[in-house]
């Protein structure tokens, strides 16, 4: 009696049970899962009929398992695109997301027309922001991350894509934290509401608390990275940061609280997701 699957019958098997326990886009993760194990998409077409080893279908068993619990597919699979970059995520670091990349394009814009590119990125987490924008335009790159587990994947993600990045361990809403000025400075804080925080979904709630919850109304850390961060930005600088689904106005009120002339930038869906404005 055979008791192996074959691709096929694993990439059915997988696909069934994300979809019995609601996983939205379960095709799409199911492949996920079984590339992670070693099996291709190509081998998925290819090489249906063939038979799969019992360590791997039980390796693809126990992500599904992890997977139906609410754990992320990234947190499984420990790697996630972004920006066309390789990035390692766990427990303890926020997910990225494609939203993001609209940050990094304003950034980049900028960034081209300057021979001095000096970047400060806040609230760093996996270093996405950062890392993309040394990877991409040569910037000179200090990230700032405060929680200990996220900074240990910032550092992993900096030797993974071979960059020259700065690493420092603190908290952004102490501005002594970094010492300088610069041409540029980014950041994508926590900004979720407290309703927000109440609503999240099962897998989201999975990522850390301290990189999502921006207080009450979503905007504490705007108002002191705004506030603190000017001072140490150059004449001719900018400053860009992401925002969430409908504080354009609140966000573009704190720049101009701070002497600011704030611009928007719209992400691909439509969605207001960037607040930029040059000194």
């Amino acid at each position: 009696m055979r008791i192996r699957l074959t691709v096929g019958e694993l990439f059915r098997k997988t696909k069934s049970a994300l979809e019995s326990g609601g996983v939205e886009f379960a095709r799409f993760e199911a492949e996920q899962l079984l590339q992670s194990g070693g099996i291709g998409k190509t081998q998925l077409i290819t090489e249906p009929n063939a038979d799969v080893s019992e360590n791997i279908s039980a390796e693809i068993s126990e992500k599904i398992n992890r997977r139906l619990s609410g754990e992320p597919l990234q947190y499984i699979i420990g790697e996630w695109e972004f920006y066309g970059l390789p990035f390692k995520v766990g427990e303890g670091v926020l997910i990225p997301r494609q939203d993001t990349e609209t940050l990094v394009e304003v950034a980049r814009r900028f960034l081209e027309k300057r021979s001095s590119r000096k970047t400060l990125d806040l609230c760093a987490g996996s270093g996405c922001i950062g890392i993309s924008l040394a990877k991409t335009e040569n910037a000179d790159v200090v990230c700032v991350e405060k929680s200990p587990n996220a900074f240990v994947y910032l550092n992993e993600n900096i030797k993974l894509n071979n960059v020259s990045v700065k690493a420092v361990l603190g908290d952004v809403l102490d501005e002594k934290t970094v010492d300088g000025e610069f041409d540029l400075i980014v950041s994508n804080p926590p900004y979720l509401t407290e309703s927000d925080m109440n609503e999240l979904q099962k897998e989201v709630r999975a990522e850390p608390k301290m990189a999502l919850y921006g207080g009450a109304d979503g905007l504490d850390f705007y108002r002191r990275i705004v506030a603190d961060y000017v001072k140490k930005l150059k004449i001719g600088g900018m400053i860009a940061v992401e925002i969430g689904l409908g504080q354009e106005n609140s966000v573009s009120d704190i720049f101009r609280e701070n002497g600011l002339q704030p611009r928007l930038e719209k992400d691909l869906c439509g969605v207001y997701r960037v607040v930029y404005s040059i000194k």
